[in-house]
């Protein structure tokens, strides 16, 4: 009979086959390199994804139900619009991160009279997501191949305000560092209208888990962290004059704002149940789980250098 070291190898040869004839039912309509990256569009039945090669792995970044796009596939982008339940119209949004625009256009649908600002620094994703993932763009959707920091900085110039931003932005590897720091997030909240609210998609899985959250909460005081048990993606809901002090009430609110009823029926038609959103909020004012002293990321104590850090 085979010794355990066998069938330890047995099985994991199972699997590596597995995950090789997986992949090779996927088809690659679409590759390139471009100044930043590996790009591949993939098709796989119904489901079409943008995906990024970084140290040889293929990250996916965004994907689309061909039959039918207005159906959000990531469960992230679903948390991301917990945004809506505290901000149901706003009139201003900025996406930092394109991928292949289904955020975009989601919130577009949701809110036709919105004005919207896409900010990705791949000129070649931007001609990516309009070539194959239907992105929009019109006299209220633009469209900006920039550094995200950048924009924000010529934004603030411009005194611009925005009453959404979104921080989506990955090269594949995790968050571009200086997207992360202190310094950054002070520009974002200087961005911000009076109420204006900020979403960050984020890993709770992340080295930097701590040190993300202590660099958040110095700059927006408490905030909601809107998580799924099942998923690794951690969603950060800040807000410019503050949230997260005390947790939602989701039958007190959902039934006493007509806004999010109302936004709660247009929410279920693209599949996003938002009384489980509600479920998922949570305030660090109660629910705070990182360490008090965690060190806080600025420009000059970057996560590259944490990462290095010699823990053992």
């Amino acid at each position: 009979m085979p010794n355990s070291t066998s069938k330890l190898a047995l099985c994991i040869c199972f699997l590596m086959s597995f995950f090789i004839a997986n992949d090779a039912m996927a088809k690659v309509i679409h590759s390139e390199r471009s100044l930043y990256r590996n790009i591949l569009v993939e098709d796989k039945g119904d489901l079409r994804c943008l995906k990024f090669n970084v140290k040889s792995n293929k990250t996916r970044q965004s994907c689309l139900y061909k039959s039918k796009p207005e159906q959000l596939v990531f469960n992230y982008t679903k948390l991301l619009l917990t945004g809506l339940l505290v901000k149901p119209e706003p009139s201003r949004i900025l996406i930092i991160g394109l991928g292949g625009g289904t955020m975009s256009n989601t919130l577009h649908q949701l809110l036709p009279d919105s004005f919207i600002d896409n900010v990705e620094i791949d000129q070649s994703v931007i001609k990516v997501a309009r070539q194959y993932f239907g992105f929009l763009e019109n006299e209220q959707i633009k469209t900006y191949s920039q550094d995200g920091r950048v924009f924000v900085k010529r934004a603030l110039l411009k005194q611009q305000e925005y009453d959404w931003i979104i921080l989506d932005a990955f090269n594949g590897d995790y968050i571009p560092e200086h997207l992360m720091t202190k310094e950054f997030l002070e520009e974002i909240k200087s961005l911000l209208s009076k109420n204006g609210i900020l979403t960050a998609n984020t890993f709770s899985s992340s080295k930097l888990y701590g040190y993300e959250s202590a660099t958040y909460k110095s700059v927006f005081g408490d905030f909601y962290q809107v998580t799924n048990q099942d998923y690794s993606n951690r969603i950060i809901l800040a807000g410019k004059s503050g949230l997260g002090k005390k947790d939602h009430s989701e039958h007190e609110t959902v039934n006493q704002s007509e806004d999010i009823s109302k936004l709660a029926t247009e929410l279920l038609a693209i599949g996003v149940d938002v009384r489980k959103l509600y479920q998922k909020m949570k305030s660090t004012a109660i629910h705070q789980d990182w360490p008090d002293d965690s060190p806080i990321l600025t420009d000059q104590f970057s996560p590259a250098n944490l990462l290095n850090i010699d823990t053992e």
